[in-house]
Formats: structure tokens, sequence, C-alpha cells
């Protein structure tokens, strides 16, 4: 898809913010209020704008430990890695999840109240599923950035 400027302007700003109004974001962009939310439309039909979320904090909500987990499988076969990939999907703990090349095959960002409940979740996540080979934890110790702000040329 060709994002114009405006389009661009339009992105930056509420991958910062995606709650302003039209209004406020029309003047950023330099569009009437209407033209701004047909725009907004188009990017979210057109599978631009993928979602409009909140950032949570962890500890907020009870959840301040995350661990970077990566994982190698025992196969490279499609139907192990596909099977697997739905696993993770179904999976809330799992806050995110990249299919990689490399020595691992997947890195997770898992979230848990504790190491109780880490080690609760790589019991029944890890040691129940048999195509899983080896997995490492990394515990995050401070979150530093945290963020889906992609940077787009205006």
């Amino acid at each position: 898809m060709d994002l114009d400027r405006i389009d661009r302007k339009i992105l930056n700003a509420v991958q910062r913010n995606n709650r302003l109004t039209t209004e406020e974001l029309g003047e950023l962009a330099g569009l009437s209020p209407t033209a701004c939310q047909r725009r907004l439309k188009r990017l979210r039909d057109d599978g631009v704008i993928q979602a409009d979320v909140s950032v949570i904090s962890p500890e907020a909500v009870g959840r301040p430990m995350l661990m970077l987990v990566s994982i190698s499988l025992e196969r490279d076969r499609a139907d192990i890695i596909d099977r697997f990939k739905q696993t993770i999907r179904r999976t809330p703990e799992i806050m995110s999840a990249y299919y990689v090349t490399g020595e691992a095959d997947f890195v997770l960002t898992v979230s848990a109240r504790d190491m109780a409940e880490y080690e609760a979740f790589t019991r029944r996540f890890f040691y129940e599923q048999p195509e899983v080979k080896i997995f490492k934890t990394t515990v995050v110790m401070d979150r530093i950035k945290v963020s889906f702000s992609l940077p787009i040329d205006e």
C-alpha cells in the first residue's frame, strides 16, 4: 500500500497516542476531522493499523515478572511448527512470540506473578510438549523501553 505524507503523519501521531480526537489528529495532519476519520478508517480497513491497544503496567496488575524465553524444537517439520504456533496463540501468559532464525526456533516474552507461577508455567507449557527440545529463560530485571512504535519517515 502506498502511504502518502499525511498517512505517515497520522500513523506517527497514533503510535504515540491513539486517544487523540479526530480534531486533534486533523490539526496535526492538516486535515478536517472528517477527512482524518476517513483516512483512519482506510488505514484500519487495509490492515496498516492492526490494533488499538493500551500498554498496561505489569506491576499494577500483579504480574511484575517478565521472562524472555528461547525455545528449540525437536524437529523442523511444518506441522510441528504450526501446531506450536497455535499453542502459543492460545496461552495468555505469553505476551509476545517470534519465530526466529539462529540457535532457537522461537523467542517468547512471558508474564508471571512470581517465580513459583513461572515454574508451574514451564512444567505445563514446556515439559508437557514432546516437541520442545530445550528452552532457556532470561529474567527481565528492568523494562527500559516498551513500545510497538515503528519509525515512519514523513
